[in-house]
């Protein structure tokens, strides 16, 4: 993904390792921008009768507002070579608007303190991840492949489960959840992490397209980390 069209000479691994930093911090800062949305646009609507009661009532529009979602993750991630970087960047801030819409529904079935705390708990285990996904010497490759027949399991069960009703399985979902979205954020970061030398050396339009499909990434393992655990320590309001 996005060759670099100049010669250059080879990275020393000083200078790689501050490549890699760069990049990660730019990741990064996009994803906490992304959250920042997600959370302001929630409570937004949260705080709005009348927006709760349009989403609420009118399932389609609601439903409508998740495929939007898919849609764009699914549009992004396949057309992000050809996109120019600036309409990247509206796409992830677009959907990480829509999220927030569509997470305050399911966070106001929480107390608040709940919410908070479930928050700092995913923050915690992300930023554990993240860490030893950045540091570790050992290929994660492994790792994300198996995490990742594990996440083909979990939508399986999950639209199965739509039919079944079943609580037992919605638990024994959010138990396999909470495994595979921590083992993809180690995962993740290091296949980050190695796309950082090649980003740098890269256009500043590329390198910021590469930082914001990076973020994505990182953002959709924190919301589905938060929404798992949510399962186990949220209380109903």
């Amino acid at each position: 993904m996005f060759q670099n069209q100049v010669d250059r000479a080879p990275y020393t691994s000083t200078a790689q390792t501050q490549a890699v930093t760069i990049f990660l911090a730019k990741v990064f800062n996009w994803m906490a921008i992304g959250l920042g949305v997600t959370a302001v646009v929630a409570f937004m609507v949260a705080s709005s009768e009348a927006a709760v009661q349009f989403f609420y009532v009118n399932r389609i529009v609601f439903y409508g507002l998740i495929f939007a979602e898919l849609g764009i993750v699914v549009y992004l991630s396949a057309r992000i070579e050809k996109l120019e970087a600036k309409t990247a960047t509206g796409l992830f801030l677009l959907y990480s608007a829509l999220n927030g819409v569509t997470l305050s529904l399911v966070l106001m079935l929480y107390t608040a303190t709940s919410v908070a705390t479930t928050f700092l708990v995913t923050a915690g285990m992300f930023g554990s991840m993240a860490i030893y996904g950045y540091v570790t010497k050992k290929d994660l490759s492994s790792l994300g492949s198996f995490m990742f027949m594990g996440l083909i399991g979990i939508i399986i069960a999950s639209v199965v489960n739509i039919f079944m009703q079943s609580s037992m399985m919605s638990w024994v979902i959010s138990g396999i959840g909470v495994i595979v979205f921590t083992g993809l954020t180690a995962y993740d970061v290091q296949r980050i992490s190695q796309m950082g030398v090649t980003a740098m050396s890269g256009s500043e339009g590329a390198m910021k397209k590469m930082a914001i499909l990076g973020a994505l990434t990182l953002y959709l393992d924190f919301i589905n980390l938060f929404l798992m655990l949510l399962r186990f320590l949220g209380n109903r309001d």
